[in-house]
């Protein structure tokens, strides 16, 4: 099994949310200057896990990305399943053609089917909760960012406008002749 660089930032990118989330909903932008994870390549990422409803979108300002579960509902199997990353050691794609032929399963098939099966256990059996207390025993810090905003007036300040047009049919008359 090899798993890419897909399956490494979709993860990568749960953790960095679960850690956060508490703060308000996460940024893709926040984690991609954090991670160094290219922003395009993040909204591809969460689009999947958007739809496979491992997260929730915000949208506006202040929006972002919150988990759609708890952090110990979401396993380490769903997010790689969800951003489509292959779990599988065989040759032939569990089709069990593989020697390319109708010859069937090569003498190591069951071997790499069984391993496949035992990842996917592993995967599952670990989930994001397990994940965060693992980086915050590691000292793995959580910031708290303040973002400055301007003061909001509770009515709105408007200047009136001088018009030198006549107000009414008979100023405009006047005006006229």
């Amino acid at each position: 099994m090899r798993l890419t660089t897909k399956g490494r930032f979709a993860v990568t990118a749960m953790i960095d949310v679960a850690m956060r989330q508490h703060l308000g909903p996460v940024t893709l932008a926040g984690i991609s200057q954090r991670q160094h994870i290219s922003l395009s390549y993040l909204e591809q990422l969460f689009g999947k896990l958007r739809r496979h409803e491992l997260v929730d979108s915000v949208r506006g300002p202040g929006g972002g990305y919150t988990l759609a579960r708890g952090a110990e509902e979401i396993s380490v199997a769903d997010i790689i399943i969800a951003v489509d990353e292959p779990l599988d050691a065989t040759q032939c794609g569990g089709k069990e053609n593989c020697n390319g032929d109708e010859a069937g399963r090569c003498m190591t098939h069951e071997l790499w089917s069984q391993l496949n099966t035992k990842m996917v256990e592993f995967l599952d059996s670990v989930n994001l909760k397990n994940l965060v207390e693992q980086n915050l025993a590691k000292g793995v810090t959580v910031e708290e960012v303040t973002v400055a905003r301007k003061p909001v007036s509770p009515m709105p300040t408007t200047k009136p406008v001088k018009v030198k047009a006549p107000n009414s049919v008979f100023n405009l008359a006047e005006s006229l002749g």
